[in-house]
């Protein structure tokens, strides 16, 4: 089980993105704008760096929806590998079984 304090950072981060994503995409817009002058890109580059670093989407981690566990994370089940095992172990996952040659 993860830290409840980690668990907590990373939906304060979410949170941050779903609030802050739209701002932040409109200012990479102007920045990456051939049509915008040089003082429009150097006051949108200051208002992006002014903005919370935990707003970026990229600064996010994926974690297990059950144990927090940030690493052995599978995107598709949104579990951990061991908890996902053991789901797979008690049939909770359709279609998926534990492989044997």
């Amino acid at each position: 089980m993860a830290k409840k304090s980690m668990i907590a950072r990373e939906v304060k981060r979410t949170k941050l993105v779903a609030r802050l994503g739209e701002k932040r995409a409109k200012l990479r817009e102007v920045l990456k704008s051939d049509k915008t002058d040089y003082d429009e890109k150097m006051y949108a580059s200051r208002q992006l760096q002014m903005m919370p670093r935990d707003s970026s989407k990229t600064r996010g981690r994926n974690r297990c929806r059950v144990t927090g566990r940030p690493h052995g994370y599978y995107r598709k089940f949104g579990l951990a590998r061991n908890k996902l095992r053991e789901a797979a172990m008690r049939g909770d996952i359709p279609g998926l079984s534990k492989a044997s040659w």
